[in-house]
């Protein structure tokens, strides 16, 4: 993020905030020193007025929103890169919520402690890794919450333990197993396995968990990402959309609500839960169009502590609280 950015989120956080100036060089992971030279930055280049002025106000006033609504600990809503046409190239979500992301991981990976970090899969967590920082971490810990292959057994192409290694010199845990298993019967032999015992034990010991959010879809917009590669099936997918699932996270399949639809495949996934990490520090990275109400079926879990997220998803999940409140 650039400094005229940090500028202006931190002369909102001031001025429209409220924030004291060692709140803000939390919020913004800067040291107090720093926040105070972005506040004066903003003043010197007229972002304060009557209001703070630019796209990120805009931004951090949906952070602050989807703070307070939800009780999380943060939000970052990256801004949207091609003047709110997203439906015309969705990959300019995934890189803008990459970058956004990439910088929390990078703060993460800056600490002196040894880490364990368990990690979803998907195009969000992808884009985070390819605008990640190389780094010499190699006390860091990568391991898959969910499983790692196809029902094919085929690698998982959004699997991202193994690019994470590579860019950290960390060391990588894959699943080695379907990320849904063809039926309950294969999940039990296959979770039976000391590997996958002993790969769950592990990611149950995580310190930080990162994962991403997937919609279910429609017939008419197909942004279903488990649908398009093939995770479940036609006559799956469309049981799921039967049952009013509008969310996939790490494998389980939830409805408006949040609550998990009374399907097969949420006994057929194979890995953690979500009620695995509950009471964790949990960060969902949502990248993608169409997923306003995914996105709010992931929060009411409970969950998820920190989002990184679209401002267009941010933009349409403010729009469903408020057509609820109607």
């Amino acid at each position: 993020m650039s400094d005229n950015s940090l500028a202006a989120r931190a002369a909102w956080l001031s001025y429209i905030g409220g924030y004291t100036q060692s709140e803000i060089a939390r919020r913004l992971d800067v040291s107090s020193a720093k926040a105070h030279r972005l506040i004066s930055r903003a003043q010197k280049a007229g972002l304060v007025r009557v209001f703070i002025e630019g796209v990120p106000a805009e931004c951090v006033e949906l952070e602050e929103f989807i703070i307070h609504r939800f009780g999380l600990d943060s939000c970052t809503v990256a801004p949207m890169l091609d003047d709110g046409e997203l439906g015309e190239d969705p990959l300019t979500s995934f890189n803008a919520v990459g970058v956004a992301a990439a910088q929390q991981l990078n703060n993460l990976l800056k600490a002196d402690d040894p880490l364990t970090i368990g990690v979803g899969k998907g195009r969000s967590l992808a884009a985070m890794v390819r605008s990640l920082p190389r780094a010499q971490r190699s006390d860091v810990k990568f391991v898959a919450v969910s499983g790692s292959l196809t029902r094919n057994l085929s690698a998982n192409p959004y699997d991202v333990i193994h690019n994470l290694v590579e860019r950290t010199g960390g060391e990588g845990y894959f699943l080695p197993v379907p990320y849904i298993a063809s039926s309950i019967g294969e999940k039990e032999l296959l979770q039976a396995q000391k590997s996958v015992q002993e790969m769950l034990q592990l990611a149950r010991k995580a310190d930080v968990y990162i994962i991403g959010i997937g919609a279910i879809g429609d017939e008419n917009r197909v942004n279903s990402h488990i649908r398009q590669v093939r995770m479940v099936s036609e006559t799956e997918w469309h049981d799921l959309r039967k049952k009013q699932a509008v969310c996939d996270i790490m494998g389980s399949f939830i409805d408006a609500n949040g609550v998990p639809v009374d399907s097969d495949l949420n006994k057929q996934a194979l890995g953690l839960g979500p009620d695995d990490l509950r009471d964790r520090k949990v960060i969902a990275v949502v990248g993608g169009g169409g997923k306003g109400a995914a996105v709010l079926a992931a929060l009411r879990t409970n969950v998820i502590t920190d989002l990184v997220i679209c401002e267009d998803t941010a933009q349409r999940l403010r729009a469903l609280l408020s057509e609820e409140a109607a």
